[in-house]
């Protein structure tokens, strides 16, 4: 292969580059820790590179998460545990002054950490399905080259993980009216 002036395959650079982000927000979702999700990206890289020889598709997105999918479930089972939550980021949460606009972004804040919280509570299989089709836009075709699953299983597990993430955001409902807020 020859490199391009920064080293890297002029293949594996157009193929699999554009799409690190894509692979860094499913291996977030999967394994539910930033710095394990980056570690994940990068070993998912170092397989694609050296496997690029033997790549025979036209798209690097499918490729690649199916690479991150891999590598984060081969991690998922050699720790066997939850990972802690995320740690409180105080200049992501910071509000301005206008009251509207800090009312706007605290609702937005809370609406994308009750749908996070319930998104966590799915197990793996359901996260990742809705991660792929909802967050990434991939064709059940593509879900099913990642996940290694026929057509039919996508569209019936994409259907089971949409109502369980729907029972799972009225549980989270309830349990917060019960606290109280």
């Amino acid at each position: 292969m020859d490199a391009s002036a920064s080293g890297v395959p002029p293949a594996f650079e157009h193929l699999i580059l554009p799409h690190l982000d894509a692979a860094y927000g499913l291996a977030r979702w999967l394994l539910r820790d930033p710095h394990d999700a980056e570690d994940a990206v990068q070993e998912a890289c170092l397989r694609a590179y050296q496997a690029m020889d033997r790549f025979r598709g036209s798209e690097g997105k499918p490729w690649l998460l199916t690479i991150v999918r891999n590598v984060c479930y081969s991690q998922l089972r050699k720790i066997r545990q939850e990972p802690a939550a995320a740690p409180f980021d105080d200049e992501a949460h910071a509000t301005g002054y206008d009251p509207a606009e800090a009312n706007a972004a605290a609702w937005q804040e809370f609406t994308s950490d009750f749908l996070r919280r319930a998104l966590e509570r799915l197990p793996p299989q359901h996260r990742e399905i809705i991660v792929l089709h909802e967050l990434e836009g991939l064709s059940y075709r593509q879900i099913g080259s990642i996940a290694e699953i026929p057509l039919g299983t996508v569209m019936s597990r994409l259907a089971r993980a949409r109502a369980r993430l729907q029972t799972e955001l009225k549980n989270l409902t309830a349990e917060e009216a019960h606290r109280g807020l």
